[in-house]
């Protein structure tokens, strides 16, 4: 039986070097807090737009966008998964 994993995090972007540095300071934020979380890129614009996303990066967190077009301080990172 797998345990219920209590943040989804998605990163929206194509794979930009803000994407990527977005990403870094997610999972970075996540290993260093020990918070239970699954971290999914979508990198498919039609799945982006269907956020509402002209802009990337976007940072969802359980279905809600929470950051879009800029690349998050770790500390934002952890005050939005807390």
């Amino acid at each position: 039986m797998r345990k219920k994993v209590s943040k989804v995090i998605k990163i929206l972007g194509t794979g930009c070097p803000k994407c990527q540095s977005m990403t870094g300071v997610v999972k970075e934020v996540i290993s260093e807090n020990n918070i239970d979380a699954s971290v999914e890129k979508v990198e498919d614009i039609e799945e982006i737009v269907k956020y509402n996303i002209m802009i990337t990066p976007a940072l969802v967190i359980d279905d809600a966008v929470t950051i879009k077009g800029r690349v998050p301080s770790k500390d934002e990172v952890l005050q939005l998964l807390s």
